[in-house]
């Protein structure tokens, strides 16, 4: 009986785990059928924007202080230059990443369509490499950076002033439990923070702006010290261009905004070939949120920079990370104050929640498609596990230190943005788009060299990131190898002649000879049955169907199998199927076949020549080698059942 509940227990906490087995990723190609949802369904834009925001608005919390650490009185002014690169490079970039990938792929599916084998998916898994450093580190970092705000806090900085690496490993594990409990919470919640924290952050600038207003030689002072230290403005602009890399941070949330985007909530007449509605709302939802950030970032970095004294801003300072919150606590008082520091602890913590919805999207979309992870990846609670672990390994490597963790997060960013500039100029140019072209042209090259210039500077995010692209690729090679003798075929379809091939030798034993296809002439055809019928002591009117596969992509891991007949020479019917493998064609073939008919089919091979470890390797990268040993291993696994399991015959 404790048995039977023990199975039970286990049985109900399965089903939950795996509860909407990838219902975030529900439309990626060569995953098995699922019943397709009505495009339409989804979240208001406005809604998915606060998901999204919470990671780019957060960015309030900490990027006036480094702006004012990496530009000091220039502040404003590179600020100013981060919004024009916001407003005329990432925003159309990604406004055309949206029309282009609207089922939340970005830029890396874009990019992925350009390369076929093997060295398209090493692309896209450093692609991907990047973006987990990206929406990772966004998940520590935040959580590292709320931790700070609240352990320094006027009232609780004695308490928990030795605190923080513990705080943040519970924000961390908080932010698991609310995509444990459902991605639609994460999304209520979302609202609910960003706009409390945007009304707590206009008060703040109003507030700053006012003491500018009547204190009116904070503004000489500055303007004079400026001119002093920089000269002429073409000075300013030239130094504002040069420390523009710094401030990348401020790019933070394009990428998650379109990863987000299949949550968007699109018009009746969608489909999924022409989503229009949703790739309306995502535009409203990238441009909306790029207008707001805009013009937070270039208020709140003049107040602050005029209004806080430089050395606030270093390491120790009162306003190092939290510079809004030390004018909150300056200028309104400590309760004001307090409550500023809550709403920023929450939206920090909760910042991690675009990026794990992002992580959601993307990582099931590619890895389990590859065969580069277990099936199980493809749902949303183990995924949530995964990630909540490596969150807390990141954070405790880096002790929860925000700097620390910075130049990671800038390089996962600033790549990203740089790929969907390329592809977007890739995708104007087919489109013979020559003015697009050319601005996406530019534009690349902005971001490259933006992106370049912050490697040079902090060659540690590249370092990260490369550890993250090796873990990866790691576990990829790894998972692929142990599911190498899975059954991969989604689907098998026949056409018209082949099920007529299937009913005609279903009357009688049915057996198939495998073929590599050479001259496909008929010496070819005779020879082989000859030779298959003495090889296995068979009688002369037995009789047979050849089956021929063709190997397309042999990277590729899942896919459907489309099967045609044809009868050539006059008399030799032959089933020719296009794979990425030919030992799982062979075994799905096989098993619908028994499944239709109701018979056990025999298979016949000839042995492959060569060394078992070369033709295995071949197998496993070219989809081919020693075919008849693996088709067998593939039925074993398939069918565990011996009397119901094809033949495989060997001469």
């Amino acid at each position: 009986m404790a048995a039977t509940d023990h199975d039970a227990r286990t049985s109900r906490l399965r089903g939950w785990m795996l509860e909407g087995l990838s219902d975030m990723a529900k439309h990626q190609q060569g995953q098995r059928a699922v019943e397709p949802e009505p495009a339409h369904k989804g979240q208001r834009w406005w809604r998915v924007m606060c998901l999204t925001g919470v990671d780019y608005f957060s960015t309030l919390g900490y990027q006036p202080g480094i702006a004012a650490l990496a530009a000091g009185l220039l502040s404003p002014v590179a600020t100013i230059v981060l919004v024009i690169v916001t407003l005329a490079g990432a925003l159309p970039v990604y406004r055309r990443v949206a029309e282009e990938s609207p089922r939340g792929e970005g830029s890396i599916a874009m990019l992925e369509r350009l390369l076929s084998f093997w060295k398209g998916k090493l692309f896209v898994l450093t692609l991907l490499g990047f973006a987990a450093t990206d929406f990772l580190i966004t998940i520590t970092l935040s959580a590292a950076d709320a931790s700070t705000h609240l352990v320094e806090n006027p009232h609780l900085t004695s308490v928990l002033h030795d605190k923080q690496l513990l705080i943040t490993l519970i924000l961390v594990a908080l932010l698991g439990a609310v995509f444990l409990k459902g991605f639609l919470e994460a999304i209520g919640v979302a609202v609910v923070l960003v706009g409390i924290y945007l009304g707590l952050n206009v008060v703040v600038a109003v507030t700053g702006l006012w003491h500018v207003i009547t204190e009116g030689h904070v503004v000489t002072d500055w303007s004079s010290a400026l001119t002093a230290e920089h000269g002429n403005i073409f000075a300013m602009i030239g130094v504002s261009l040069l420390v523009f890399p710094k401030l990348a941070l401020g790019l933070s949330g394009f990428e998650t905004g379109v990863a987000v985007m299949p949550h968007v909530e699109g018009d009746p007449g969608d489909t999924e070939e022409k989503p229009t509605g949703r790739i309306r709302g995502t535009k409203k939802l990238l441009t909306t949120a790029a207008v707001i950030m805009s013009v937070f970032l270039i208020v709140t970095s003049f107040i602050t920079t005029v209004l806080i004294p430089a050395n606030e801003f270093k390491s120790g300072g009162q306003a190092n990370g939290r510079a809004l919150a030390y004018l909150a606590h300056e200028y309104l008082g400590n309760s004001f104050g307090t409550v500023y520091d809550v709403s920023t602890i929450a939206i920090l913590w909760f910042a991690g929640a675009s990026a794990m919805a992002g992580l959601l999207n993307l990582m099931p979309r590619y890895l389990p498609r590859y065969g580069m992870a277990p099936h199980w990846a493809r749902a949303v609670r183990p995924m949530v596990i995964v990630f909540t672990l490596v969150a807390f390994l990141v954070t405790w490597i880096f002790d929860a230190d925000v700097d620390a963790q910075g130049g990671a997060y800038a390089t996962g960013v600033l790549v990203l943005i740089s790929s969907a500039a390329i592809a977007v100029t890739i995708a104007a140019r087919k489109a013979r788009q020559k003015h697009w072209t050319i601005a996406f042209a530019v534009i690349s090259a902005v971001f490259l060299y933006t992106t370049v210039v912050n490697v040079i500077e902090r060659p540690d995010g590249v370092k990260i990131g490369a550890c993250f692209i090796a873990g990866i690729i790691l576990v990829s090679l790894l998972s692929r190898l142990a599911r190498a003798f899975e059954l991969r075929v989604t689907s098998v379809t026949l056409d018209d002649m082949a099920e007529r091939f299937v009913r005609d030798i279903a009357s009688r034993r049915i057996r198939f000879i495998a073929n590599e296809p050479d001259n496909r002439d008929i010496t070819e055809y005779r020879e082989k049955i000859e030779q298959i019928r003495a090889d296995n002591d068979l009688p002369p009117q037995e009789d047979f169907v050849f089956l021929e596969v063709t190997v397309l992509d042999p990277s590729e891991f899942e896919a459907g199998l489309h099967v045609r007949g044809e009868v050539l020479h006059g008399r030799y019917r032959v089933l020719t199927l296009e794979s990425s493998s030919i030992p799982n064609a062979l075994a799905a073939l096989l098993l619908h076949v028994r499944d239709v008919t109701g018979c056990t089919p025999h298979i016949y091979f000839e042995w492959t020549e060569g060394d078992p470890f070369t033709n295995f390797l071949r197998f496993f990268l070219f989809g081919q080698g020693e075919v008849a040993p693996v088709t067998r291993e593939v039925l074993r696994e398939a069918e565990s059942n011996r009397s119901r399991r094809p033949r495989v015959h060997v001469g």
